[in-house]
């Protein structure tokens, strides 16, 4: 994570950073659902030869921005610059059968959701907590606080669920994630979240 400070601020912001560029990237939507098509990796497979099975999940949070110092002062709304999007050709599911493959699926339609979530509380941490005279640093806190947070769902949702074999526990924390979601509405990419109260 670097940022540059010249006339203008340029940040990028990944929870996963990849040097491949031109991926098919699939930008979260509500009425969206992953299907093992979009695991377009090379190493995705489905083969009675496989004796484990094996997730790389293609999603990921992407914050950049790119604004003149004083266009930074009075910004307070960067809930556009806040994207969940899912990189196809990194995406890789693995398993030795379909039904293995339809759990990691189900695990994987999981964290794209936890990914959109976490977004959200990144756009309302923003909107909350940047001042007119924040440093362009502000956000690196929020961040890690936040990036913590998800890594320990994850693995624990994870765990639990023995990488989505589980259903009926993947489909009660897939539930609870889903309802929080709606819970942050003002906190969607395209939202304009509302004025305090004085």
């Amino acid at each position: 994570m670097s940022f540059i400070i010249k006339s203008t601020f340029t940040l990028f912001f990944s929870l996963i950073s990849f040097a491949a560029f031109c991926q098919e990237e699939i930008v979260w939507r509500e009425d969206y659902q992953l299907e093992l098509e979009n695991f377009k990796s090379n190493q995705s497979k489905i083969d009675p030869s496989l004796n484990s099975v094996y997730i790389q999940s293609g999603a990921t949070i992407d914050f950049s921005f790119s604004m003149s110092s004083y266009e930074f002062m009075f910004t307070k709304n960067f809930n556009s610059k806040v994207k969940t999007i899912f990189k196809q050709n990194l995406a890789v599911i693995s398993a030795p059968d379909s039904l293995s493959a339809n759990y990691l699926l189900d695990y994987s339609r999981y964290d794209f959701d936890l990914q959109e979530l976490y977004s959200r509380k990144l756009r309302k941490e923003l909107y909350e907590q940047k001042g007119a005279f924040s440093d362009v640093s502000f956000f690196q806190p929020i961040y890690e606080k936040l990036h913590d947070e998800m890594s320990a769902e994850n693995s624990r949702v994870l765990n639990e669920t023995h990488f989505g074999s589980n259903s009926e526990i993947l489909k009660s924390e897939h539930e609870s994630v889903r309802i929080q979601i709606l819970e942050l509405s003002d906190f969607c990419m395209d939202c304009k979240p509302p004025k305090k109260k004085k």
